[in-house]
């Protein structure tokens, strides 16, 4: 008997279940009924997709400052093109826009800084955005200081009106329901009395009438020769409303932090502050990633209510700009623009969430 104990080389798998045509077979045509539905959607897909990519793109119109450059028949977005500067900058003064586009300069730099990975003294960096830049966006944007002009805040409007609102209320947000969460798991039962009360006030109401309240209802309660400004109630109503629904997200993430990382911490002999510090805070601030990002994301969804008290920003921008006579009949130009950069900004928040979820390591993976 001959043994040949040479083995032979593996072959390569049939081309049918391999690549695009093997993950085909098996997700869209895996099964009569399967095959129906690809079909059906396909169809849909195509009598939907292509007369919106022939308005948007082949049959638009770019270039020109009036309507009349918009003859084609498909989207006219010399509209957006024609009042960009407005939809930016709201009513803020042409002359000064420099001082917003540092702004936004200086914030872009700070945030790619913060994102790139490899990025030395990050942490210099991140005390800069949170004490510093704030100083600097201030006086650039107000005035008021080294002899800058001041440009009053019912000027601001806009994208950089949406941005302000948005980035005040979710930086100030985190801290305060930090606190709050762990003020209503708190043992003294005054403090826990006051932060349940606070997250259940402000969670009891919708943001409209948070909103409704600083601007209008307020001003009844305080002397006249007391004034606020009509931004910095909304900023207020924003943040303290943002809050008690971080807190409760805060809350979720302790509650599931396993009850032997509390006794850890006591057997080291830490103090509450520390063993919250540098124990149970930072694991519960990771496991909660997506729902702290979600609420960020509603968060700058919501800015468009400040609407109701006033306020311009991107949103009340645009639709200020379709009652325009000249540019009537073109909203829907507007709002696919207005929800193109809203888009850009919580897909932008939602994909560093999920690769910062995967850096860290939280833990989700079956």
């Amino acid at each position: 008997m001959i043994h040949n104990d040479n083995k032979l080389p593996d072959l390569p798998p049939p081309k049918n279940t391999t690549g695009v045509i093997g993950w085909a077979k098996e997700n869209l045509f895996s099964s009569p009924l399967n095959t129906i539905f690809t079909i059906i959607g396909c169809y849909l897909l195509y009598i939907s997709l292509v007369p919106a990519i022939e308005w948007a793109f082949i049959k638009a119109d770019w270039l020109g400052d009036s309507r009349e450059a918009c003859t084609s028949g498909g989207a006219c977005w010399v509209f957006i093109t024609a009042r960009l500067d407005q939809f930016i900058y709201g009513f803020y003064p042409e002359d000064l826009h420099w001082r917003v586009n540092i702004v936004f300069a200086i914030f872009s730099v700070l945030i790619a800084a913060l994102v790139i990975e490899k990025t030395p003294y990050k942490g210099w960096i991140a005390t800069f955005a949170l004490v510093v830049f704030p100083v600097i966006a201030f006086f650039l944007l107000y005035g008021g200081g080294f002899g800058l002009k001041v440009v009053e805040t019912h000027k601001w409007g806009g994208l950089m009106l949406t941005l302000v609102l948005a980035v005040v209320g979710i930086v100030a947000a985190l801290p305060f329901g930090v606190l709050l969460a762990l003020g209503r798991r708190s043992e003294m039962p005054v403090v826990k009395s006051f932060c349940v009360m606070f997250i259940e006030i402000w969670r009891g109401v919708p943001l409209i009438t948070v909103l409704f309240m600083a601007s209008v209802m307020l001003p009844l309660f305080i002397p006249e020769e007391v004034s606020f400004d009509k931004l910095l109630r909304a900023l207020v109503g924003i943040v303290m409303f943002q809050s008690a629904y971080m807190a409760e997200v805060v809350r979720g993430g302790l509650q599931a932090i396993p009850k032997g990382q509390y006794e850890a911490a006591k057997a080291l002999g830490l103090s509450y502050w520390k063993s919250m510090g540098l124990i149970i805070l930072p694991q519960a601030l990771k496991m909660m990633i997506p729902g702290i990002v979600n609420t960020f994301i509603a968060l700058f969804k919501d800015t468009s209510l400040v609407l109701i008290i006033g306020l311009f920003d991107l949103l009340a921008i645009v639709q200020a700009g379709l009652s325009d006579p000249k540019w009537l009949g073109y909203s829907v130009e507007g709002y696919v623009f207005v929800a193109f950069v809203f888009w850009i900004f919580c897909f932008g928040m939602s994909r560093y969430s999920q690769a910062l979820e995967k850096k860290l390591d939280t833990g989700h993976k079956s």
